[in-house]
C-alpha cells in the first residue's frame, strides 16, 4: 500500500520543517515501510549545515529513517492515539554525505514489538548507494 502525505500527516504528528518524509511507497503495517524523502537546496537546516558545502545533518537522516519506522508501528487503528518516541539507537553507520538533489529511499523493517515498545532495523539508500543504517527502539506512548 502506498501513502501520500496528507495519509501520513495523518498517522504521524509532525509537520514542517520537521516532517522529513514525502510518500510512503509500500507498508505492511507492524512489519515493513518504504519510505521517500526528496532533499532540496530549500531546506532550511542548509542555511547553516554547511553554506559553502550543503550536507543533511545525520541526525535529521536519523529522524527520517526513524518517521518511516514510526509510520510502520503507528498505522494500524488502535495505535493511532500514541506517539513514537525514541527509546534507544544501536549500530548506526553514515556511509555516504545527503545533499541537495538526492532522493532517499528509506526502508524500515520492524524486527520485534513487545507490548508497546517496538524496535526497527532502517536503511536509507541513494542510488541503490547505501546512505546510512541504524537500529531503532520506539516506545508507543499516549499523547496527551
Amino acid at each position: 500500500m502506498m501513502l501520500s502525505i496528507n495519509e501520513i500527516k495523518e498517522i504521524i504528528p509532525h509537520r514542517y520543517p520537521m516532517l522529513l518524509v514525502d510518500k510512503i511507497l509500500e507498508l505492511e503495517p507492524m512489519k515493513r515501510a518504504v519510505g521517500v524523502k526528496c532533499v532540496t537546496v530549500n531546506e532550511e537546516f542548509f542555511q547553516g549545515h554547511f553554506p559553502h558545502m550543503p550536507i543533511m545533518p545525520g541526525v535529521l537522516l536519523l529522524e527520517a529513517m526513524a518517521q518511516v519506522g514510526g509510520i510502520a508501528l503507528l498505522y494500524p487503528e488502535e495505535y493511532r492515539s500514541r506517539l513514537a518516541v525514541f527509546g534507544g539507537m544501536d549500530k548506526v553507520k553514515f556511509r555516504r554525505k545527503v545533499v541537495p538533489g538526492d532522493k532517499l529511499i528509506m526502508t524500515a523493517e520492524v524486527t520485534k514489538i513487545k507490548g508497546f515498545v517496538g524496535k526497527i532495523q532502517a536503511q536509507a539508500m541513494i542510488d541503490d548507494v547505501l546512505a546510512a543504517e541504524a537500529e531503532f527502539t520506539f516506545a508507543l506512548v499516549e499523547q496527551n
